[in-house]
């Protein structure tokens, strides 16, 4: 049984701009990921992420990719690529919201849009149906 899932804060944001509050590592019951932001239980592919181990980023010059003088870099056209394709998230138009309205403004987007019409629970990003109620959201 799915207990109540959390609405996304701004820490769950990646430097991408992809929301991991949405993704199925964050979800899971057992060694949930606490997102790209904290190194607390990381999948293989999420701690030798190009992105989230970028020099640029582990020093701090900034914290969201667009701030990047090499924005966008392969790593960032190769995640559009296979994001917008594999599950209809765009980096770029996140990374894009981020810097014109800001994060605080993306994040109540975030957790408006990624709403289960059927039981109003927090739907995942990877999974066609809510892991919730089993409604099919997406094709």
């Amino acid at each position: 049984m799915m207990t109540k899932l959390k609405k996304t804060n701004s820490k769950l944001i990646a430097p991408c701009g992809i929301n991991c509050r949405l993704c199925r590592a964050h979800i899971r019951n057992i060694k949930a990921c606490h997102g790209c932001r904290d190194d607390i239980f990381k999948s293989k592919s999420c701690a030798t992420c190009l992105i989230k181990n970028c020099e640029k980023l582990i020093n701090g010059c900034f914290k969201y990719c667009f701030s990047c003088d090499e924005f966008p870099c392969a790593q960032i056209s190769h995640l559009e690529k296979r994001y917008t394709s594999k599950y209809g998230v765009s980096v770029l138009h996140n990374l894009k919201e981020i810097q014109i309205n800001g994060i605080r403004a993306f994040v109540r987007n975030e957790n408006k849009k990624w709403i289960c019409s059927n039981c109003g629970e927090i739907i995942c990003m990877h999974k066609v149906q809510c892991i919730s109620c089993g409604h099919a959201w997406r094709e």
